[in-house]
């Protein structure tokens, strides 16, 4: 084996032009491999965290049954016990009690449905930062006995900080949930869709208005990383009991779910055209290598070495080639995706617009997940294996007399 890998090293440093073509076409394939997987799942991760964070946070606990109906009648009795069980579990950084319905909002003859939240205006703020989003007069305070309205509503409905708005819906149970509310503030959301619905008042309120007293709808939690989603649904599945549904985000919100497994079957194939490219690419530059010495292959098999063993150690150089340039292609990857992993690629003009009126930072994040580097230089270097199949086919099949004929 000793004399195979000795004979292969030596081989590959006979035409050093040569072998660094190769090296430098591998180490480009991997570069490409790694910058653009890493851009796909950054971008991913943004779009997930800046979901969650506008609205629905990673968890919700709820009463049983409560997502299939949402209404107030779902709702659960909410104790300062609950959150702290939930925050005490490990990796959830914010925990806040919401109690959520629907009512019609008017003001004069205007008139707009509007998704009413009751909020804890402290907890509230650690996850989704609702104060930096109020855009014209003040955040709630818990007490506070007016409204916020988002800023698409308040236009429609023509009213400012100052104003007055009725709410009129249905309470816990059936009963007739109506009041008079003094506007607050106004909040913006980047989002058209939030930014035409959302309304808020303090939990208190909000708990009067429908009739439900003491309860609330969903706990909202924040965790400090997405990679220990499972971890902390999991223990919060065991900590609640029956009586209570424990939902993550990808549960909650199917739609995004399917819009990512979408993108990311477009960015597989994307990357499958790319290893097709590279393939071609490190064939075509092996296969000028076993052409060019073709003669010499000849020459070997003539004065008695094995067909065999001509493939095997022709195995061996292009494997010593793919280790090297994958090798150097990961240690050139590192410090780019680190480079741009803290200073992302960022928007302007039309794109800028276009991404903020989904709801979506004006940027392009890039993902370090170690296990990009490893399933992207794997392939890679398998990739640059299977590309030695047809030369080494080739030189199984040789014939001496035609190989010295050659040149």
């Amino acid at each position: 084996m000793g004399m195979y890998l000795t004979l292969a090293w030596r081989n590959i440093w006979r035409n050093k032009r040569r072998s660094w073509i190769t090296i430098a076409s591998i180490v480009f394939a991997v570069i490409i491999a790694l910058f653009t997987r890493s851009m796909q799942l950054g971008s991913y991760a943004k779009m997930i965290d800046n979901v969650v964070s506008f609205y629905t946070g990673y968890v919700q606990i709820h009463s049983a049954g409560y997502w299939e109906k949402q209404t107030p009648d779902e709702s659960f009795i909410y104790s300062d016990s609950l959150a702290w069980v939930a925050e005490q579990t490990k990796n959830t950084t914010a925990v806040t009690p919401r109690l959520e319905s629907f009512a019609l909002v008017s003001s004069g003859e205007h008139t707009a449905g509007a998704i009413v939240i009751g909020i804890n205006p402290v907890s509230e703020d650690r996850i989704t930062a609702l104060s930096r989003k109020v855009t014209e007069g003040e955040y709630l305070t818990a007490d506070d006995p007016g409204i916020l309205l988002a800023e698409g509503m308040a236009k429609r409905l023509g009213v400012g900080t100052g104003d007055t708005v009725v709410l009129l819906g249905q309470g816990y149970h059936g009963v007739t949930a109506a009041g008079k509310y003094p506007v607050t503030g106004i909040v913006t959301f980047p989002s058209p869709d939030l930014n035409s619905t959302m309304s808020y008042l303090s939990l208190k309120e909000t708990q009067f208005l429908y009739g439900a007293y003491g309860r609330v709808t969903a706990i909202a939690i924040m965790i400090d990383n997405q990679k220990h989603l499972s971890a902390v649904v999991s223990e919060l599945k065991k900590r609640f009991d029956e009586a209570y549904e424990v939902m993550s985000w990808d549960e909650m919100l199917p739609e995004l779910v399917q819009m990512i497994e979408a993108d990311n079957a477009g960015g597989i194939i994307m990357l499958w055209i790319i290893y097709m490219i590279i393939g071609f690419g490190i064939l075509g530059t092996v296969l000028m290598m076993t052409l060019e010495r073709t003669r010499e292959f000849g020459m070997l098999i003539a004065i008695g070495l094995k067909r065999m063993q001509l493939s095997f150690i022709l195995f061996l150089e292009s494997t010593m080639l793919s280790l090297i340039a994958v090798a150097t292609g990961i240690a050139l990857g590192i410090p780019l995706l680190v480079y741009m992993y803290y200073h992302p690629i960022v928007f302007s003009g039309r794109m800028k617009e276009v991404m903020l009126s989904y709801g979506y930072e004006p940027i392009m994040p890039f993902s370090l997940d170690p296990m990009i580097f490893c399933v992207q230089a794997l392939a890679v270097f398998v990739v640059a294996i299977l590309a030695t199949i047809y030369p080494m086919v080739r030189t199984l099949r040789l014939r001496p007399v035609n190989a010295l004929k050659t040149g």
